[in-house]
């Protein structure tokens, strides 16, 4: 199964639209979104990733990476509408701690980053 990527700013945030298998043969073409999205100075993504079917550890990784990226930068990523497999796939990882998950794409964009302390 192939892998399509959109992106729609919206607010201070991309959105970055998933939909398909994130595996070994997909992720790179999202990993070359991310990378295109970081060198224009966008930091602030948010993945709905509501129509991402299934997601291996090489999926994952893509996410690490882009917050570890947009860390460095004072940005931040957030997930957003993932499906029960590719939630349970974050808990069980449990990058659900490290990646701020939302239910849906606008609690997503509209949540307030916790305060530093």
């Amino acid at each position: 199964m192939s892998l399509t990527v959109q992106t729609e700013q919206r607010a201070d945030m991309v959105v970055v639209s998933v939909a398909g298998e994130l595996d070994m043969a997909t992720a790179p073409q999202l990993q070359d979104q991310i990378s295109d999205l970081l060198e224009k100075g966008r930091t602030r993504l948010v993945f709905d990733l509501a129509d991402v079917s299934f997601c291996d550890s090489t999926g994952l990784s893509v996410f690490v990476r882009a917050k570890n990226s947009t860390d460095d930068a004072g940005g931040t990523v957030r997930l957003a509408a993932p499906q029960r497999g590719v939630l349970r796939i974050l808990e069980v990882s449990g990058l659900v701690e490290v990646l701020r998950t939302y239910p849906t794409v606008d609690e997503a964009v509209t949540a307030q980053e916790p305060a530093l302390d």
